[in-house]
């Protein structure tokens, strides 16, 4: 959030960071988290620093929360398990609380973690709403500096002082935010000058409201942002809404106490850690253990402040998301995807594919070459490696099969070779490429399309794929016992 990025010279440089890329999962392993994630079965058409958003279809969204952390516009190296989903969760309480002001694009909830959401024609512009001066207006404030993106405040405020009025200083959505007048904003397109008033009145009733409900709970909503969208031609709240990580919130009783260090339920606290072990303008990527569990069960109290309830958290991470996305409809429970070294062999990967979706599961083609385009497996394997559900890759390549064990060395799904073979010829010839596989690289060889689909569904290890494949075992199994007694009777 912008309003928490420090505006100052001193901003630590994550850039030239060497630290080893690692984070803390497994650290707290009663709960599960979600860190990078995709799907064959649905296009990504965005990846935030904390959120990942899928097109269901041409009017819908599907968007994960995961439990990446940022901070001055960096993704961290660490996950704070449970953030993701107490984020989404506080942010579908207000916004169905916050209709009678103004309509908002979320339409479910199908898992604590993900929403489905209107896709709307997003607006540029965030709208930054400060009620205390405090962070980086603060800093800046303490400078001298007495404008804030066209809004002056008067001499003589101290740190953490709540402003005479809720004021609105919006920022750009970019790469790096940085502060734009209302004039600026209407000069530059990014919304008419009554777009623009009607997202100022809003935004200060949506804090008016958040502020007014958190302090019946003991709470002071400091400053928040708000994003916005157009559906219909018609103005839409979007995004996130009064969450850890979209607004600063204090308890009221230690400001009054302690106005200069309140108590405080963001990620300031992370903030002022990396600030803290900053060295020589290198900020740390990776948290320790403490400011991770710290951080979470900030999170999970501002939940339970905020609501009332205690944030379930038996279902979540990537495992408990595939689940709650095939009961809801979005995804099959897992995918084939047929791998081809050119498209001479599609004729031989569609005989694979229409086995595999006569089961009821997707198949997918991609042509990509182990030796003419290596370097795009690096990119098929990102999207597989990072899905949900279960999935199986077969590899179609003859001759020198250096595909599969290409995938096999890059995927974390199991790979099946299928060569087209030409022949028996061609087959004792050229088995060795398939057969043949490095140290650690674990494809496996089927020699026929019908065996090589069977197989595929097998490794998928689904109930209902199961089911059918006793269904057709037991038929089989009738039909030799037909054949058996008819043979038998004409042998007499």
């Amino acid at each position: 959030m912008t309003t928490n990025t420090p505006n100052t010279p001193n901003t630590p440089n994550p850039q030239n960071n060497t630290e080893t890329a690692k984070t803390n999962v497994g650290k707290i392993p009663q709960m599960a988290v979600i860190n990078k994630i995709s799907t064959p079965q649905l296009k990504k058409v965005h990846s935030g620093k904390v959120r990942e958003s899928f097109a269901v279809d041409s009017g819908r969204r599907l968007i994960v929360a995961t439990d990446r952390i940022s901070a001055f516009d960096v993704v961290l190296n660490s996950l704070i398990p449970c953030k993701g989903a107490v984020l989404t969760s506080i942010a579908s309480d207000w916004f169905e609380k916050t209709r009678h002001i103004v309509p908002n694009h979320i339409l479910s909830q199908p898992h604590p973690q993900a929403v489905v959401v209107r896709e709307c024609a997003p607006i540029k512009v965030e709208m930054i709403v400060r009620g205390y001066i405090t962070g980086s207006a603060w800093r800046g404030y303490e400078k001298g500096k007495r404008t804030f993106s066209g809004v002056s405040l008067p001499d003589g405020l101290k740190k953490n002082d709540k402003l005479p009025s809720p004021i609105v200083t919006p920022t750009t959505k970019e790469d790096s935010d940085r502060e734009i007048t209302p004039a600026d904003i209407v000069s530059s397109g990014l919304a008419s000058k009554a777009l623009y008033e009607q997202m100022a009145k809003v935004s200060l009733e949506l804090y008016q409201f958040g502020a007014t409900e958190l302090a019946k709970r003991g709470l002071i909503l400091v400053d928040t942002k708000y994003e916005f969208g157009i559906f219909n031609n018609e103005l839409m709240l979007i995004d996130e809404i009064h969450t850890p990580d979209s607004s600063r919130m204090w308890t009221e009783r230690s400001w009054k106490e302690n106005q200069i260090s309140p108590v405080e339920f963001d990620k300031e606290t992370v903030r002022r850690w990396l600030l803290d072990n900053t060295k020589n303008g290198v900020m740390p990527l990776t948290l320790p253990t403490e400011i991770v569990q710290n951080t979470t069960q900030c999170y999970q109290g501002i939940y339970e402040m905020i609501t009332g309830k205690t944030i379930r958290t038996q279902d979540l991470g990537s495992e408990g998301l595939a689940r709650s996305l095939v009961r809801e409809g979005f995804i099959k429970p897992g995918y084939v995807a047929i791998a081809m070294g050119s498209k001479a062999d599609v004729e031989h990967a569609q005989k694979i594919a229409k086995i595999i979706r006569e089961n009821g599961i997707p198949a997918g083609l991609r042509v990509v070459s182990a030796h003419k385009n290596g370097e795009r497996i690096t990119d098929i394997a990102t999207e597989y490696n990072e899905s949900p559900e279960a999935g199986v890759c077969i590899a179609i390549a003859g001759l020198s099969n250096g595909l599969g064990g290409a995938l096999a060395a890059n995927l974390n799904i199991p790979v099946i070779n299928c060569p087209p073979f030409s022949d028996k010829s061609d087959l004792v010839v050229n088995i060795n490429s398939s057969l043949m596989m490095p140290s650690g690289v674990p494809a496996m060889t089927v020699t026929t399309p019908e065996l090589a689909a069977l197989a595929a569904l097998r490794c998928l290890n689904i109930r209902s794929v199961r089911d059918a494949a006793d269904l057709k075992r037991e038929e089989m199994k009738k039909k030799l016992l037909e054949d058996d007694l008819n043979i038998g009777e004409m042998s007499l």
